[in-house]
């Protein structure tokens, strides 16, 4: 396959980290077509990028979509339970969009994780991304498999949305003592890793993280400091948490967060014990957007499921 028919598949290039990942390689002079299910995204790439239907029930064209690519970038996932979105259905997704790219000839997958997956995980969302990882190690297809903690940029849900609250209220109640830990690392950088790990011959698995690590409390003062605003942190039960934002979950329209992901994080399991693989630092990217962090509320319902 010579370098001009041959193309990259990214899923979801209208959405977050894989409209980085796209930028890159036009940038880099690639052909890129990309799987979606969400085609009337808005789409700054114009006819520079193909599309082709994401649609896990049609195997045949999964297939035919991807036949002569040469890597797969994939970030697909659900980050929680809505209607017929599940985590199971999520893993049987993957391994179907996995045996249709080594059907198709794909040469190398390169798949976003995340930190601390493991199968024997009591959080689905944990357990969902091994069983996910072990079906790409398994299939025989050439891999990197990136491991990324919270993604923090422009398009971000969880850190905007930390950002909103702390505008509009002048309490911020954190789960537990706020003493566990966060590393996140910025979409460009994860976009760069990503882009970069194509390129090597070997297979493998990395932590994908900021420089920057932060106890969660430290880093909800940030956001406050960052943005002028003065607030008062207050201790509570999880699950006090949890029912405080569910009152407010009809308001916005959205899931703010789940049990699962703040276990997940009271856990530990969004810091890695490997270095940094990412540069920018989350303090001064705070700063020098200031005066667009949190402005508005950003629906994670609206994004992926309307």
């Amino acid at each position: 396959m010579n370098a001009i028919s041959e193309f990259d598949v990214v899923t979801g290039a209208f959405s977050y980290t894989g409209k980085y990942v796209t930028r890159r390689l036009l940038n880099a002079g690639k052909r890129v077509r990309t799987l979606t299910g969400h085609p009337n995204r808005p789409n700054e790439f114009g006819k520079q990028v193909e599309i082709a239907p994401l649609d896990f029930q049609d195997y045949a064209s999964l297939v035919e979509s991807m036949r002569g690519a040469g890597v797969l970038y994939n970030s697909y996932w659900v980050r929680f339970k809505h209607g017929r979105a599940t985590f199971d259905d999520a893993v049987t997704n993957s391994r179907i969009l996995i045996n249709a790219a080594k059907e198709a000839g794909v040469r190398k997958i390169v798949h976003l994780s995340i930190a601390n997956p493991s199968i024997d995980s009591h959080l689905p969302y944990y357990s969902g991304k091994a069983q996910v990882e072990k079906a790409i190690v398994d299939s025989g297809l050439s891999y990197a498999i990136l491991r990324p903690t919270v993604i923090f940029g422009a398009e971000d849900i969880l850190i905007n949305n930390i950002a909103w609250f702390v505008r509009h209220f002048p309490i911020f109640a954190i789960p537990g003592s706020g003493e566990y830990q966060i590393q996140p690392i910025f979409v460009e950088d994860i976009a760069d890793l990503a882009v970069g790990v194509a390129r090597q011959a070997n297979n493998l698995v990395l932590d994908a993280v900021g420089p920057e690590v932060f106890t969660f409390e430290n880093l909800v003062q940030r956001i406050a400091t960052g943005l002028r605003r003065k607030l008062r942190l207050i201790h509570v039960r999880p699950s006090v948490a949890l029912a405080m934002l569910r009152l407010i979950n009809p308001i916005v329209g959205d899931v703010i967060l789940t049990r699962e992901e703040s276990e997940g994080l009271m856990g530990n399991l969004l810091v890695s014990k490997q270095s940094a693989t990412g540069h920018t630092r989350f303090t001064d990217w705070v700063t020098n957007n200031a005066a667009v962090l949190g402005i508005k509320y950003s629906s994670e319902v609206k994004r992926h499921y309307r």
